[in-house]
């Protein structure tokens, strides 16, 4: 089974990183050209639900997303928790005109860099920790004039499945900032499809747009909310796949992880 779903997966990811290049190549071109236009926007909609589609036929991994009803009308800040590369293509169809933030070491690579600019990513450079902040609002500010959402993944790069959560305070910064809802939203990719994972497991890979927190609430009542929200129905999210079954090997660590979540949110009233 590993060794068939080995082939699968990188079969997947020679068109995955092929596509990727030829595209950010082509829309590299058209933004230093003429900038954002409806063909670029096209092709990165396309870059996201063909991936998706290849997900599902080379590797088995289904995509469900729900909550949608979820996002307001207008401005707002999409907070998702962040396992895999999934979730950014997952999200992208809910989201809009998005505006991602995204770390500077991409925004530096030729082609890929231009393609991003053009399409509203927000470049945030993480080495500077609270001294880029800054320069993130104020890019910011101009998506959402533009009438981007913006999407942001709090915890600032991808995690492990039920690995101690690590929220940035960006994501707070933002919500005082620019005085938007923020839309949470939970998702259990990484069981399938982990963080520099050789292989990519068969499954439903879920993600879920929760109620809109309201904005105008204090920093720290703020980040409590988020946390909870997201942090809860991820798991929630995780242990439904792993009671439904899970193809992908489950180690020691995780098994024992997933029996004290189990335990704990049955002792839950």
């Amino acid at each position: 089974m590993a060794v068939f779903q080995a082939i699968r997966t990188a079969v997947f990811y020679v068109l995955f990183i092929g596509q990727t290049a030829i595209i950010a190549i082509i829309l590299g071109i058209i933004a230093l050209v003429t900038g954002r236009t409806r063909v670029s926007w096209a092709m990165a909609v396309y870059w996201c639900s063909s991936n998706l589609a290849y997900l599902r036929a080379l590797t088995g991994v289904k995509t469900l997303v729900t909550g949608a009803e979820n996002i307001p009308e207008g401005g707002c800040i999409i907070a998702a928790k962040h396992q895999s590369d999934w979730d950014v293509f997952a999200i992208f169809p809910y989201t809009g005109r998005p505006a991602y933030i995204v770390k500077k070491e991409l925004m530096r690579i030729p082609f890929f860099g231009w393609a991003a600019r053009s399409l509203d990513c927000i470049e945030v450079d993480r080495k500077k920790g609270a001294e880029a902040i800054p320069s993130m609002m104020r890019q910011a500010h101009a998506a959402v004039e533009r009438g981007c959402r913006i999407v942001i993944f709090p915890e600032g790069t991808r995690r492990a499945p039920l690995a101690p959560p690590d929220y940035r305070q960006g994501i707070a910064r933002l919500y005082a900032e620019l005085k938007v809802p923020v839309v949470p939203v939970a998702l259990n990719s990484g069981l399938f499809w982990g963080r520099n994972s050789a292989i990519i497991w068969p499954g439903t890979a879920e993600a879920k747009f929760l109620p809109a927190i309201e904005a105008g609430l204090a920093p720290d009542v703020f980040m409590d909310r988020l946390k909870k929200a997201i942090e809860s129905d991820s798991d929630a999210l995780i242990l439904k796949a792993d009671e439904q079954g899970l193809s992908r090997p489950v180690g020691p660590e995780l098994r024992s992880k997933l029996d004290a979540l189990r335990q704990a949110t049955q002792g839950r009233p």
